[in-house]
């Protein structure tokens, strides 16, 4: 993109139909569903020429991609398994685990911050504070943020 363009949103009903296939061809790339652009095109039915031509301007927009999100932070105890047993817990609660940072423990204590997609209600962000909790080695959870 360069200075002089402007982002639109457009409902993809009002799109011609070659916008659609471009983003499902991408998808199918980044995906692995498909090795190449060429075969990827032609499983969608558009011409190699027509995906190139768009590829770099089109971005799928899923508005629920953006709802649900919150991070936590966590200092957890420098022993075997406490940060496994946080992911298990959190895949149990149905949470999309987005990232997963951790520092290097210090004083036997190491830091974490985790981004995850909640699939429920936003009530879900205390039934999971309250689970990573009570798990054997944690010392603290707070919720940073939350959309």
């Amino acid at each position: 993109m360069n200075e002089n363009s402007q982002l639109v949103l457009v409902d993809s009903k009002v799109l011609p139909e070659v916008i659609a296939k471009v983003i499902e061809v991408k998808k199918l790339l980044a995906n692995k569903e498909e090795k190449s652009s060429v075969a990827a095109c032609k499983r969608v039915g558009i011409s190699r020429s027509a995906f190139y031509k768009y590829r770099d301007s089109i971005f799928s927009y899923d508005k629920e991609l953006t709802n649900k999100i919150i991070t936590i932070y966590a200092e957890l105890k420098d022993e075997p398994g406490v940060l496994s047993s946080v992911l298990v817990l959190l895949h149990q609660l149905n949470a999309n685990i987005l990232t997963v940072n951790q520092t290097i423990p210090i004083d036997g204590v190491a830091a974490i911050t985790i981004s995850l997609r909640l699939n429920g209600s936003m009530d879900e962000i205390y039934i999971i504070k309250s689970g990573v909790s009570g798990l054997v080695g944690v010392v603290d959870v707070k919720i940073l943020s939350s959309e």
